[in-house]
């Protein structure tokens, strides 16, 4: 592709894609956002960009004028690439930052992943992406995309792909292993593990983040749950030193799953020794309620909610998968965890993707739910005590029609009404299902506006899911995804 060819691209009115073999018939409407895929073999020609006519490139996804790129992509190349991420800026922000532009006038800001090799995968966003290298040696690729360009006017890119009820959309990593660090505690003398999601105080999300090396996000939500919705964990802030969460003595929860009264949410309950009267070594609800009315021990009730799942319990524990290879078809049958190890201090869980309220990509972890029936088919712990928290749930949108994909009824992924740093944000889920009337019609869904649009429309239908007349509530923390490029180029 000459600079020529490359500026016409650039300057096209209203950002229409030009014919070129990559996105003929790759594109699926998903009203302004249009789906991607393709694989390809392309030849390298030399970089348009101004003050690199030494070097050579080779356009993948070409600028498109009001639009952006984001998915995955798979290379395997001649020599070893450098891989180049476009992002459209204004001319004025151009100083500063490594450029590139074929006209002086129209600008990018240019991220430039060095990785030596001549082959690999990662995730991306931006205006544009290529393939790079800094010597004048034509090179060839091969090149698999699975993406979306969202682009302002859903007129740009016509359908050219039939979406009917057969078509099955896939994306890169719709299930990713998710490994979390566990906490040791105590219930009635015996030890349990546990790990920590969510917290309605920033400041101890933040701590307990930085102390276990893994985020734990704040959910302003929980601090209003209701009372009845949530046990006691007891923190101690001296005595013994030991691995609690404050780096004393074990923390000690109220219940395990085993116990009718059991929630995975807990309020923190500072316990504090007086001077002179300890410390010992106190291993259950009632040995800290005793303490305090002797006068050994001072409670400090805060208004700290955690989501707290308990993995390994006295006589019981979450299900581990009998199969380890995660597939589409099964990654919500057979259990929810993949191993679990108490010498490492580790659970590892299925991540489910999916998208946020906004259309970005989210990855979401399931430790339990109720009713039972649901509960039993995804071999996780049913958790009746969830039912009282309808009401602080965030909404969870699955698909029992449309598009096949590897959503848990076998077509599309699921839409989250809220995401990490949103105000209404939960760790728990309120699931409702949507139904195309028409299910050839059906098309991507993939965020909360598209949903309401297409019910103003009349075609879909949206209703909570329920069994028996019971609500379908499950707790499924959304988690940071843990296979984000270091590089910092997966900005979805």
């Amino acid at each position: 592709m000459n600079r020529l060819v490359l500026l016409s691209i650039i300057v096209i009115v209203g950002g229409l894609i030009i014919s070129i073999p990559l996105l003929s018939n790759q594109l699926a409407n998903a009203g302004s956002t249009k789906k991607i895929q393709f694989t390809q073999t392309i030849t390298s020609t030399q970089d348009p960009g101004l003050g690199h006519n030494t070097e050579q490139m080779a356009i993948i996804l070409p600028p498109n004028s009001g639009s952006i790129y984001h998915g995955s992509i798979t290379y395997s190349a001649s020599q070893p690439v450098q891989i180049v991420v476009l992002h459209q800026i204004d001319k004025s922000d151009s100083k500063g930052q490594p450029t590139w532009t074929v006209d002086g006038n129209t600008f990018y800001a240019q991220t430039t992943i060095d990785s030596n090799a001549d082959g690999g995968s990662l995730d991306f966003t931006g205006a544009a992406i290529g393939l790079h290298s800094t010597n004048s040696s034509q090179f060839t690729a091969t090149v698999s995309v699975d993406g979306w360009i969202r682009v302002t006017t859903p007129e740009v890119i016509q359908t050219t792909t039939p979406t009917t009820e057969n078509y099955t959309i896939k994306f890169a990593k719709s299930t990713i292993p998710v490994q979390i660090p566990m906490h040791e505690g105590i219930v009635n003398g015996k030890i349990v593990y546990y790990i920590i999601t969510d917290s309605s105080n920033s400041l101890v999300a933040n701590t307990i983040s930085d102390k276990q090396n893994w985020k734990v996000h704040v959910s302003p939500v929980l601090a209003h749950v209701p009372s009845t919705s949530f046990g006691n964990m007891f923190v101690f802030t001296n005595g013994i030193t030991g691995n609690g969460t404050r780096g004393y003595q074990d923390d000690v929860l109220s219940f395990t799953p085993s116990d009718k009264q059991y929630s995975p949410l807990d309020k923190v309950v500072e316990v504090s020794w007086n001077v002179g009267r300890g410390p010992f070594i106190l291993n259950s609800t009632q040995a800290i309620l005793d303490a305090n009315m002797t006068g050994k021990i001072r409670l400090v009730v805060t208004d700290t909610i955690m989501n707290t799942p308990e993995i390994v319990w006295d006589n019981g524990a979450l299900s581990v998968r009998t199969n380890k290879v995660l597939s589409d078809q099964t990654s919500y049958l057979d259990g929810q965890v993949l191993d679990i190890s108490v010498d490492n201090m580790t659970s590892t869980f299925v991540g489910h993707r999916g998208w946020g309220p906004d259309g970005k990509t989210i990855y979401y972890i399931i430790t339990s739910g109720t009713p039972e029936g649901p509960t039993q088919t995804m071999k996780t712990q049913n958790v009746p005590s969830l039912s009282i928290l309808e009401s602080s749930a965030r909404d969870l949108y699955h698909f029992a029609n449309g598009l096949q994909g590897a959503g848990p009824f076998g077509y599309q992924e699921g839409i989250s009404s809220a995401q990490p740093g949103d105000s209404a944000y939960s760790p728990i889920c309120k699931v409702s299902i949507i139904t195309w009337k028409d299910p050839h019609n059906a098309k991507i869904l993939e965020n909360k506006n598209d949903i309401d649009y297409e019910v103003s429309n009349g075609s879909i239908t949206v209703q909570e899911a329920s069994v028996l007349g019971n609500n379908y509530i499950l707790d499924c923390p959304i988690i940071d995804n843990p296979q984000k490029s270091s590089k910092g180029i997966n900005l979805r």
